[in-house]
């Protein structure tokens, strides 16, 4: 528990200066961009990688990043498609923030024609981003949303990305954790054993307790797991595991399993220290 604290210090601190950024809309030209910042991939496509290094690096994931990130979104070009496709907005969990297939009802498209029915248009405090950039976005979407390049199919089997990330602190209650992976996993044998979300009590971290969570595969990315907590998460360190021995776990599609024989694997120890 000691590393754990030192953690939690550490990050609250770099996490602050980082929310300094969040709203402001200072520091962008008339396109959205942050000043002196040449962008990224040239000329904008309807394809993520174009979209990541064109939009969401340089613009959103100013804000869109590290624990201090606006309801959770990260945008970082490791962590954006696992954030956004198939998964509920925070200010609104009726609505996907990008439902593939269908840009009306994705919440980040509303959110930048600025028509969502909570909050304020993005980029928040800056100009809106051109009709012709929201266009590609759309397009993309319509196009069903689709991650750019596939993994080799020789690629080992592991967690590409987590959220919250290993030894961090967020400084709002997550209210989905984001576990993705390089390759695309067996949904069949997918079930409520084969992830753990637990809460580890101070000085205590040898009685961890379980948290109910609701699991589940994203539409539109297979590659990743969403777990809901039940009830919001209080203040304290919690810790994700991926389930082995006789559990289900989570295996690829061809059958290769993260967790072997009786090991469990560690996906993520996190810190909440939210404000009330």
């Amino acid at each position: 528990m000691t590393a754990i604290g030192f953690w939690v210090a550490l990050c609250a601190c770099a996490c602050a200066t980082v929310a300094g950024c969040a709203g402001s809309g200072a520091g962008l030209d008339s396109n959205g961009r942050p000043i002196g910042s040449e962008g990224g991939g040239g000329a904008l496509t309807a394809d993520f990688a174009s979209i990541q290094d064109n939009v969401l690096t340089p613009i959103c994931s100013v804000c869109h990043a590290g624990g201090s990130a606006p309801q959770g979104l990260r945008l970082d070009a490791a962590n954006s498609y696992a954030m956004i496709v198939g998964v509920p907005s925070v200010e609104d969990p009726s609505v996907l923030r990008i439902k593939p297939g269908d840009p009306d009802n994705s919440y980040l498209v509303q959110k930048i024609e600025g028509v969502a029915a909570v909050g304020a248009q993005m980029p928040f405090g800056g100009p809106p981003l051109p009709a012709a950039t929201i266009a590609t976005i759309r397009q993309w979407v319509t196009n069903g949303a689709p991650q750019s390049a596939a993994p080799p199919p020789t690629v080992a089997f592991a967690v590409a990305t987590v959220v919250p990330q290993m030894n961090e602190v967020v400084l709002q209650t997550p209210a989905q954790i984001v576990v993705a992976f390089t390759r695309e996993l067996d949904r069949a044998h997918l079930g409520p054993a084969s992830l753990r979300l637990e809460h580890l009590p101070p000085g205590r971290a040898d009685e961890p307790e379980d948290v109910p969570v609701d699991i589940s595969v994203p539409e539109g990315n297979p590659f990743a797991v969403l777990l809901r907590p039940r009830v919001p998460l209080a203040n304290g360190v919690y810790r994700v595991t991926v389930l082995g021995g006789a559990a289900p776990g989570v295996a690829a599609l061809d059958g290769e399993r993260l967790a072997e024989g009786v090991r469990d694997v560690l996906v993520s120890v996190f810190a909440v220290e939210a404000t009330p």
